[in-house]
């Protein structure tokens, strides 16, 4: 008995109730699982290998390539579904009344007059009656199929057969499932086998059969693989990492081999993310029609500027998408990527970036190179003038910040001079106010130091600072925005922090910088144009321009400046582009606007576009010769009885009334796209899209949708 009056029977065997016979009790026991309980199985590597072995023909720029089916240039003649149906109704009633009336002599004999001369006399009037039915009956099925074959081509019965018959039900083509030669395999590796690396080779195709690669680790290995070719690695180390790690060989240093997740499609064997489909529009060309539409490093090198009002689909649409294919892509190790917006923008998650500078953040883990990690004063004063008084300059030709440059050198050269470093940001706004005890410091240290050279610059900085009209007022004026309490420990020039540099565009790093546009518009606009200053000096003087680098400007109002158009003119020699949004062609002065459209080769407009903007995008896309169809049509009246019953068969066929009509064709010149069609024909959720790839190979203005 326990202590609440029940019984403990644990141990006992009274009265044991009877089991009924059946195989052992060691037979009963289930078998060990081999994964621990909720785990499912690893996948097979069937879907890898669909994917890798899926066609990707060349096709014209934008086009998505994977599984794409090439289209005519031109659209074919269809004939309307009445027209043909009738048609082949009639062709099929004449072919038959002309085979009633051979076969019951109506038309003579005739017809069987080559029977009767290339064929002896024994085999038509023999005894052998089956001999002589299969002679003649063979004779007349020839005849029966020469007809039906004549009718049948002027009834186009082979064009409904495409339309309406079996073919049209199923797919258009039918997908060979049998896997390729080993030879032409992507997935054996036979560029390794042929190049002697037979094992390496064997480890990759065993774990793409099992499941174990992904499309980031084909593109990541294939990387490492043209390194070798060029002489970068050697091909011992890389086999001896294949063999080792098989498809985690020749990590990105973070080790990541994936994004946390993707909201694009993503095809890492073209490069390409897929942004939406081509609308099946006449203003697009019809081999573009319906296909999907794509971007790559191909097309992002020559730059991209979209244009549209607030909730038309910048970020979601095209930042973010483009984002993530560029940070696949650094995870492959092919490009570099820093993307700038406003935080909570939705630029994607801070787990798929390297380094995440969030500006005004007192929990942010990386600082702002405020400098760009140069040592030369003269080129940091010219990244930070740019950065400060850049929109300020003028921007017709000719108009610089050389003013602005020369001010800052002034000040930022005796300071590093003497402390080995650049000033901070309260120190630079001393330095610009002319405070005197900071001047006076700044002079005291130099004669210690023995930089009596450097006492010229001071001495013009403070002969310049008594002139009206002195830029050092407007320059400590826009550093003052930085020297705020939010951005107190930001921007520290004494080693305590962790800045980050755009100089590490070096190598294949994922970078997002949040903006405090929130209480901090003029200080975000700075920023902004600070790094678009500093990514286009430093991916300028790269040693390995193998590597894409790409910068993602979500909103640059204000960014825009004479020397931000000049640096962008620059980026396709080195093999770099940038992803420019706005919200409105305003945004940029009006003498910048024509060299902004001319600088980017792929411009996007979309929906909901002013016409002022439409205005601008109609003239950079320019006018193409079109053919124009003036028709006059007279309807024909019939006087006789017989030529109205042929009306009325004509009038059944056709569905139309008989008409007699005039064509006049001319060439005329119009406008791609107009101002009014830009601004008033763009469905929502749509953009016009122009590309050019660093090729020079372009594809016209395209009505594009960005939900497909």
């Amino acid at each position: 008995m326990d202590s609440d009056g029940t019984r403990d029977v644990r141990g006992t065997h009274a009265n044991p109730v009877p089991r009924p016979a059946g195989p052992p009790e060691h037979s009963a026991v289930p078998p060990r699982p081999s994964a621990p309980p909720g785990v499912p199985p690893l996948p097979d590597g069937s879907a890898f290998l669909a994917w890798l072995r899926a066609p990707r023909p060349q096709a014209a720029p934008g086009v998505w390539r994977y599984g794409h089916r090439p289209r005519p240039e031109e659209e074919p003649e269809q004939i309307p579904t009445r027209q043909l149906l009738s048609g082949a109704l009639i062709a099929f009633l004449v072919g038959w009344l002309v085979w009633s009336l051979l076969w019951n002599g109506y038309l003579g004999g005739w017809w069987v007059l080559p029977l009767e001369l290339f064929t002896p006399d024994s085999w038509r009037q023999g005894n052998d009656r089956v001999g002589n039915a299969i002679l003649w009956y063979s004779y007349y099925t020839l005849i029966a199929v020469a007809i039906m074959l004549v009718v049948g081509r002027l009834g186009r019965w082979g064009e409904v057969w495409r339309r309406f018959g079996p073919p049209a039900w199923g797919p258009a083509t039918q997908v060979d499932e049998r896997p390729p030669a080993p030879e032409e395999d992507p997935a054996a590796w036979p560029h390794l086998r042929a190049a002697g690396a037979p094992d390496a080779a064997d480890r990759l195709a065993a774990e793409a059969r099992a499941g174990l690669m992904r499309d980031v680790d084909h593109a990541r290995i294939s990387r490492a693989w043209q390194g070798v070719q060029h002489g970068r690695h050697s091909l011992a180390s890389f086999r001896g990492a294949v063999v080792k790690d098989g498809a985690a060989a020749c990590p990105h240093p973070s080790g990541d081999r994936d994004l946390p997740a993707r909201h694009a499609r993503h095809d890492l064997v073209t490069g390409q993310v897929r942004l939406g489909t081509t609308a099946d529009d006449p203003r697009n060309p019809y081999h573009y029609r319906g296909t999907g539409l794509a971007l790559g490093p191909d097309l992002l090198g020559t730059s991209l500027l979209a244009v549209g009002p607030a909730g038309s689909g910048k970020t979601g649409s095209i930042v973010r998408p483009l984002a993530e294919s560029l940070c696949l892509h650094a995870l492959a190790g092919r490009a570099a990527v820093v993307v700038v917006g406003a935080a909570g923008a939705g630029i994607g998650p801070a787990d798929a970036y390297d380094v995440v500078v969030r500006v005004a953040h007192p929990e942010s883990a990386y600082d702002l190179d405020l400098y760009g990690g140069t040592t030369d004063p003269d080129e940091a004063a010219a990244i930070l003038a740019e950065a400060l008084v850049g929109d300020l300059a003028d921007p017709h030709p000719g108009g610089d910040s050389r003013r602005s440059t020369t001010v800052l050198a002034q000040l930022l050269g005796p300071f590093r001079a003497v402390h080995g470093r650049f000033p901070s940001v309260p120190e630079l706004r001393q330095l610009l106010d002319g405070t005197p005890g900071a001047l006076a410091a700044l002079r005291k240290a130099l004669h210690d130091t023995g930089h009596e050279s450097l006492i010229r610059e001071l001495d013009a900085r403070e002969r310049q600072m008594s002139h009206p009209g002195d830029v050092g007022t407007v320059l400590a004026d826009r550093i003052a925005l930085l020297d705020r309490p939010a951005f107190a420990g930001f921007f520290d020039t004494s080693g305590q922090s962790r800045p980050f540099s755009l100089k590490a565009l070096d190598h294949p790093v994922r970078v997002r910088i949040d903006l405090p546009e929130r209480g901090h518009a003029d200080a975000s606009r700075i920023l902004a144009r600070l790094v678009l200053a500093q990514f286009t000096a430093s991916v300028a003087v790269r040693d390995d321009r193998s590597l894409f680098a790409g910068l993602l400007l979500d909103d640059a109002s204000g960014v825009v400046t004479p020397e931000a158009v000049r640096g962008i003119q620059r980026l396709r020699s080195v093999n770099a582009g940038v992803v420019v949004t706005l919200r409105t062609l305003d945004d940029v002065p009006r003498p910048l606007r024509g060299p902004l459209l001319g600088a980017t080769g792929c411009r996007m407009a979309l929906s909901g576009l002013t016409p002022w903007d439409g205005q601008d995008f109609a003239e950079v896309w320019g006018k193409e010769w079109t053919e124009t169809r003036d028709v006059t049509d007279r309807q024909i009246i019939a006087e006789t009885p017989a030529g109205k019953a042929v009306h009325v068969l004509r009038r059944v066929i056709t569905g139309k009334a008989p008409t007699a009509r005039a064509v006049t064709v001319r060439q005329v010149e119009r406008e791609r796209w107009s101002a009014s069609e830009l601004a008033h024909a763009v469905p929502p959720g749509h953009a016009v899209l122009s590309l050019t790839n660093v090729k020079g190979e372009h594809a016209p203005p395209l009505l594009v949708d960005l939900r497909g």
